[in-house]
């Protein structure tokens, strides 16, 4: 049995881990889960009756803080609470495990879908102390491809494959036969965001007078939103976001999350900032699968134009599900691979380098 300590930083890495760490406490391991202040991740956790410890200094709402300062302490915090716990393995995308877990000499995988040049600065902070990286085949970790472990998967596939995640209508508080819109606005304000540009107030309401005669149109927001957007502000079950973007006509957003999450369900979604094409996962769902579509913010135009195009368009239900079993077809069931894989550690790392097409039993 092993003692398994997860560090999640934001809502996705609820999502990447939950059936993980169902699956390791129904066969015996002791799972510790260890989380920092962000958005709605607290909210998710509490929802879903799992137990968890937040690691202090990481309350995202102290702006008077520099980030530097933010890291330094709370890692300190995390050292000092893993220190206790001595766990067997330390798993997360938080960059705080690595400090503990090369101080205390416990093995740490780190798990990344982001390429280095997007997310530099964390490469240069924490790649150097981690133990190995768990990233899907696109991904490039760079100078530290040595300590890299790739799988045919993505991140959003430990949740959204369709062993973890069927689409339910009845979870939707929308009629049948109602078209309805999701919007998300990411506040761009994490360590790899700087200077980073998305949809702007002004932009955000042009699509919404596009939107609003052809369907109910749903908003959910990391930033504040004007008065006169928060009518639309989505109001359902946060546990049931999934269920909402399957059915979905049309997702628009300035996140690269949930433009992942739409494009693995098989929804017409359109991603707009300054780093479309930066992050080869999504190079891969645009180019290989035609399951998003990325536009520069420099071109407000062409998104109003392709966002009429789609609304006044043909139904892409049908198609975009049918690029979505393609792609599920080829993909392995992430959460199935990483079960085996935190089970079988560190002999797991040995058996991928020898044969990496081990993982193919988890198609």
């Amino acid at each position: 049995m092993k003692k398994v300590c997860f560090a999640l930083g934001h809502p996705a890495h609820y999502h990447l881990y939950k059936a993980l760490i169902n699956n390791l406490k129904e066969k015996g391991s002791e799972v510790h889960i260890y989380i920092s202040e962000k958005d709605i991740l607290k909210d998710l956790l509490d929802k879903s009756n799992l137990q968890y410890t937040i690691i202090p200094g990481t309350n995202s709402a102290n702006r008077n803080k520099s980030r530097l300062f933010k890291l330094i302490n709370s890692s300190i915090s995390f050292y000092k609470l893993i220190k206790r716990l001595k766990p067997d393995i330390i798993i997360g995308c938080l960059s705080q495990i690595v400090y503990a877990g090369a101080i205390l000499r416990i093995p740490t995988v780190f798990n990344a879908e982001d390429d280095i040049n997007y997310t530099l600065l964390q490469g240069i902070i924490t790649y150097p102390f981690v133990k190995h990286i768990l990233t899907p085949y696109p991904t490039n970790t760079g100078l530290f491809n040595y300590k890299r472990i790739p799988y045919n998967g993505y991140h959003k596939l430990a949740y959204l494959h369709p062993k973890r995640f069927q689409p339910d209508r009845g979870k939707v508080e929308i009629p049948v036969g109602e078209n309805y819109f999701i919007l998300r606005f990411a506040n761009l304000k994490a360590y790899h965001d700087i200077n980073a540009k998305g949809i702007s107030d002004e932009i955000a309401q042009k699509l919404i007078d596009i939107l609003c005669t052809r369907g109910k149109i749903l908003i959910t927001s990391e930033r504040q939103l004007p008065y006169e957007f928060e009518k639309y502000r989505f109001k359902g079950n946060i546990l049931d976001i999934h269920h909402y973007l399957f059915f979905a006509s049309l997702y628009i957003g300035d996140s690269q999350s949930m433009a992942v999450e739409a494009a693995i369900l098989g929804t017409p979604n359109i991603r707009y900032n300054n780093f479309v094409s930066k992050i080869s996962v999504l190079n891969e769902l645009e180019d290989r699968y035609l399951l998003t579509k990325g536009i520069r913010s420099t071109e407000p135009e062409r998104l109003f134009k392709e966002v009429k195009s789609i609304v006044n368009g043909p139904d892409n239900f049908c198609l975009f599900k049918e690029r979505r079993n393609h792609l599920i077809s080829e993909k392995i069931d992430t959460t199935d691979f990483f079960t085996w894989f935190i089970e079988n550690y560190p002999e797991s790392v040995n058996v991928m380098k020898k044969n990496p097409d081990y993982q193919k039993r988890f198609l």
